[in-house]
């Protein structure tokens, strides 16, 4: 991977991250790439019949555009969304932690997948938007292994009620794809749309 293609967009545009995560803030940080964030605020309910990863794609789209009348014309704003998918259905945040607890008993044992999608937005329009996915295979784990993860609190602000890249790691047995995109920001999509502004001009 190589993120030549960020360092040109910042000799065009000051980049803004467009979320609160810290986790986002690190992965973006290793890459070298100078950025301010911004946090959205959107509703993130999904539309009756809506697909997982149409979902995806718009949540990221609408941060982006929830931010662009915040943007001046030197800036751009990277926004983000994170899903996991059961069998075809969104696992969200949990609401609490009975919540968290039905949500990660689903997940114990089976393999699920974990979609991030990322749009690239000016104060004038959406220039770009892109999901991946990656395949997460889970442990078979205990309800007493559960509950004491979920007495952690960790679970409580992430997709699916999990961080793989905390205390959560015991969960998954596996993965299929790259770790940063179930961390929540893929790099590889994110220097890839980046050469696609940069090829086109935009």
């Amino acid at each position: 991977m190589t993120n030549n293609n960020l360092k040109d967009l910042t000799n065009k545009y000051e980049i803004i991250l467009g979320s609160g995560s810290p986790r986002r803030v690190k992965l973006l940080k290793e890459l070298n790439i100078p950025f301010t964030q911004m946090t959205p605020d959107i509703d993130e309910t999904i539309l009756p019949n809506e697909k997982p990863y149409d979902f995806a794609i718009r949540m990221s789209a609408q941060k982006g555009k929830s931010l662009a009348k915040k943007l001046t014309n030197s800036q751009l704003a990277i926004s983000c969304d994170t899903i996991v998918i059961l069998n075809d259905k969104v696992l969200g945040k949990p609401k609490d932690s009975k919540d968290a607890f039905d949500i990660l008993s689903l997940l114990a044992g089976r393999q699920h997948i974990v979609a991030t999608s990322l749009a690239f937005t000016t104060h004038k329009k959406l220039l770009v938007n892109d999901f991946e996915t990656t395949k997460v295979y889970f442990n078979k784990v205990s309800e007493t292994q559960i509950r004491d993860y979920i007495a952690t609190d960790e679970p409580m602000d992430k997709a699916g009620a999990y961080g793989i890249q905390g205390m959560g790691a015991f969960l998954v047995d596996r993965i299929d794809g790259n770790l940063d995109n179930v961390i929540g920001f893929p790099r590889e999509l994110l220097t890839k749309l980046a050469g696609q502004i940069i090829s086109k001009g935009m």
